[in-house]
């Protein structure tokens, strides 16, 4: 896949890039794989607001993709490759010879008509989903599971591959894309190959409203530094050119910076200790560990 660039013509294409679609060969889902994804727009079952700065963006269908890859000794082949809105990685729709139909993550290199095989002692080729420890040392792998039977959870993004580094005592080594070596049970499955769209790291947005059309929130905050109005939080509000005012004990609710501080007790006024003592006096003292507001009777 390829990535095409734009002349400087209007601001937004100065700096965007969009991919090339040539690798899909197959514009519609199937079917009887998808369906639909619902969405709040942030609001709950009353139609009230509840989290800020989710709504809009495009339709779109959820693919069910076969991360088990669990019809060990059946052969399938690839009918066609597709695209997937809500991830990076292209999907490759198989059709198994008793005529069930599945998604998996496209690999580097996969080809319509390509045969591909399940199981713990098939061919590590190209697609083939098997065991550890029937892959050879060295060979790239993606779809990787964490326990057996689990389905692949790590190295599922565009142009991910891990490595199987070796394998002692019931566990494989893998060196993940981020450089760290993981012990997984040997009997986890694992799929040949390099997840596709290796380029889709040098696709740029360049400007907002592409952002916006995926359903992601407004890239700016709101107001700049300030954090809303009053209503907005426990720190709603403000104006950070002066102190913050705190509540109407005057102690501000963000919490101690080191929790295991010792119990401390500190008078609100600071003229509160200085009271004559031949008094009945009520003195209000702060808990800051506690964090709440105690009253001491003195006499």
């Amino acid at each position: 896949m390829a990535v095409k660039a734009y002349r400087p013509l209007t601001p937004s294409t100065r700096y965007i890039t969009i991919a090339n679609y040539d690798d899909i060969t197959k514009t519609k889902p199937e079917k009887s794989l998808v369906f639909t994804r619902k969405k709040t727009g942030g609001r709950n079952c009353y139609g009230r607001v509840t989290s800020r700065g989710i709504g809009r963006g495009n339709k779109q269908k959820i693919r069910n993709v076969d991360f088990k890859r669990n019809k060990h000794g059946i052969e399938a082949t690839v009918i066609a490759i597709e695209y997937d809105p809500r991830r990076t990685a292209r999907l490759a729709l198989l059709e198994y010879t008793d005529g069930e139909k599945r998604y998996i993550i496209c690999p580097v290199g996969l080809q319509v008509g390509t045969k591909l095989m399940s199981g713990s002692n098939v061919a590590p080729e190209l697609g083939n989903n098997l065991s550890l420890k029937a892959v050879p040392v060295g060979l790239p792998i993606h779809n990787i599971e964490l326990v057996p039977g689990g389905g692949g959870q790590m190295v599922r993004t565009a142009g991910a591959a891990a490595t199987l580094m070796s394998r002692d005592e019931g566990y494989a080594q893998i060196r993940l894309p981020s450089g760290e070596i993981r012990k997984i049970n040997e009997n986890c499955h694992a799929t040949i190959g390099q997840v596709g769209n290796t380029e889709h790291e040098n696709v740029v947005l360049g400007k907002a409203g592409r952002s916006r059309h995926r359903g992601h929130p407004a890239l700016e905050p709101r107001g700049g530094e300030e954090p809303g109005g009053p209503s907005d939080g426990r720190r709603g509000g403000q104006d950070f050119r002066r102190r913050p005012s705190g509540d109407a004990l005057g102690c501000d609710h963000e919490g101690l910076q080191d929790p295991q501080q010792e119990k401390t007790f500190e008078p609100v006024h600071p003229g509160a200790a200085r009271w004559p003592a031949d008094e009945t006096q009520v003195i209000i003292l702060w808990d800051a560990r506690l964090k709440k507001a105690r009253s001491l009777k003195r006499i």
